[in-house]
Order: C-alpha cells, then sequence, then structure tokens
C-alpha cells in the first residue's frame, strides 16, 4: 500500500455524501456534497490521478451503483470485507454497516478500553465494543425527525415540526410542549444510558457523532468525546485493513 496516496473515504448517508481525503493516514478535510451536485462530486475525483475511493452507502443500489459509474474503481464496503473488530452481534446479517464503522473508530481511538458510540441521527444508535475488540451491539430509538413525525402522523391535530429549536422544560403551548418532549427526551435518554453504561462497566470511553449531536450538551469529562467524523474515521481503518 502506497502510504502517500490519496484516499477518498465516502459516507453515502440518507441527505448527502460526506468525503473524507486521506494523506499519509490522516484526515486532511471532510467535503460535504449534495445529491443534487454530483458533478461537484465527479470534479473532486478527477483531481488526483493516485488515488483510492472506498464507499459505503445506506442508498438503495441503483443510486449506489450510480456513484460507483463515477468512478468504476470504487470499492464498495460490504460485510465480506475484514473487519479489525470481533462481531459477535445475535444477528450480524441486520446490522446496520455504519454501526460497525463507528464501533471500529472508538475502538482504534481508545485501545485497551470499552467503548461506546453515541450516533445521534435519523437514529439514535447506542454500539458497546469491548476492551478486547468485540462488539456486542447495543441499542436503536427514533431520532428527532421521526418523533416529530410520528407525533403528526398518528394523532389528528399535533403538526409536524421540521426546525431544532430548543425549549424549556415546561413548554407554553403545543409546540415547545412538543420541542420539550423530543428535545428535552432525548437528552434525558442519552445522559441515563451514559449513566447505566458507567455502571456496569469499568475503562468506559464514549464517542458522540451524528448530524443532530450538535443540538445537544453532553458533561465535561474526560471520557466523551464528540467526534464528528467518527464514521469516516472507522471506514479508513476498515480500508486499512482490507488494503494489505
Amino acid at each position: 500500500m502506497n502510504q502517500n496516496q490519496t484516499i477518498f473515504i465516502i459516507d453515502a448517508g440518507n441527505s448527502f455524501l460526506k468525503v473524507g481525503v486521506f494523506r499519509d493516514q490522516k484526515l486532511e478535510k471532510v467535503i460535504r456534497i449534495g445529491y443534487e451536485d454530483l458533478i461537484s462530486y465527479a470534479d473532486l475525483l478527477n483531481k488526483v490521478e493516485s488515488k483510492v475511493v472506498f464507499i459505503s452507502s445506506v442508498l438503495s443500489e441503483n443510486e449506489t451503483n450510480k456513484l460507483i459509474d463515477i468512478y468504476p474503481q470504487s470499492i464498495l464496503l460490504n460485510k465480506t470485507c475484514l473487519f479489525p473488530i470481533l462481531i459477535k452481534y445475535e444477528t450480524p446479517e441486520s446490522l446496520g454497516l455504519d454501526r460497525i464503522c463507528n464501533s471500529v473508530a472508538s475502538h482504534f481511538l481508545c485501545k485497551g478500553k470499552n467503548t461506546v458510540s453515541i450516533d445521534i441521527g435519523t437514529c439514535i444508535k447506542f454500539d458497546f465494543t469491548d476492551k478486547n475488540g468485540n462488539y456486542h451491539g447495543g441499542s436503536i430509538s427514533p431520532g428527532i425527525n421521526l418523533r416529530y413525525k410520528s407525533m403528526n402522523d398518528y394523532t389528528g391535530k399535533l403538526p409536524l415540526i421540521k426546525d431544532r429549536l430548543t425549549s424549556n422544560l415546561i413548554g407554553g403551548n403545543t409546540l415547545n410542549s412538543m420541542r420539550s418532549g423530543v428535545i428535552n427526551g432525548i437528552k434525558a435518554e442519552i445522559d441515563q444510558f451514559i449513566h447505566l453504561y458507567s455502571q456496569q462497566y469499568q475503562d468506559l470511553t464514549f464517542f458522540v457523532t451524528g448530524g443532530d449531536a450538535v443540538y445537544f450538551d453532553f458533561p465535561l469529562k474526560n471520557n466523551i468525546f464528540v467526534d464528528e467524523n467518527l464514521t469516516l474515521k472507522g471506514l479508513h481503518q476498515i480500508y486499512l485493513v482490507n488494503a494489505k
């Protein structure tokens, strides 16, 4: 493997492409590209001759193929790849690759300790990996949008909220009551999960990531780190294992 080679790590999420540019095994920059602007994606890849493109995608097969068509030499992450952690999940065939990537990154960044990755996005996902690199699983619950949408879908009068505004504990109107239930409820859920994990495991480090993580404050403790590029770093580690 050429250490000086430029490696494009692509996290194709539901809303946009997140492109991590790695050189000498270091993350140099991160670029976000909307799916309506794939010309910019093609231009980015064509700028560098010596490159590897490694993609993780939650998109449909057809949409993923459109990305690969832009750069046919792309390598697509799948569950036949080698992973630098041991998956002990009871149903590995149903395990999301994003959860694996976050767990790989957490273990790599904090070897020798138990780790929990907390991904706050479409869903809120906790994933536990022990200090020996064994991934055990975690929890999944609805994120902000899903909670707001479910209240609108399954009631007759509650409106659909699309903002991320916070609210006091006691909402003085219907909108703020819904905001309090969702935003303050998620914060309480996360805090309680952190408390429960901390009670059960020693030498535990938490890594927080995901597009909605910015809407929550976390305790200023030396075992809780916020890393918006956790998934990209995990993808990069998986690529390195498979490139050997």
